[in-house]
């Protein structure tokens, strides 16, 4: 199995989840706490849509996420 067979990708991955989620499904997806999961947003490391008054709701784009975990999980052949 190569590299590109272990991505993660959009039809096989969070498929409970819209295309667009919140900040807290977000946390549940990565399993991670509210200060890391806005340090993410902050230092663009996954990007959102800021909606709302004053622009301070964040909306993620699913593929934000899983694009954010294909860049930072080692994936392994596990034969």
């Amino acid at each position: 199995m190569n590299n590109r067979e272990n991505k993660i990708t959009l039809q096989n991955t969070f498929t409970e989840y819209s295309d667009i989620v919140s900040v807290n499904q977000m946390i549940e997806m990565l399993n991670i706490g509210r200060n890391a999961a806005y340090k993410l947003l902050n230092n663009k490391e996954i990007h959102s849509i800021k909606i709302g008054e004053n622009g301070r709701t964040h909306h993620i784009p699913k593929i934000e996420i899983i694009e954010y975990l294909n860049r930072n999980i080692p994936y392994r052949n596990i034969s």
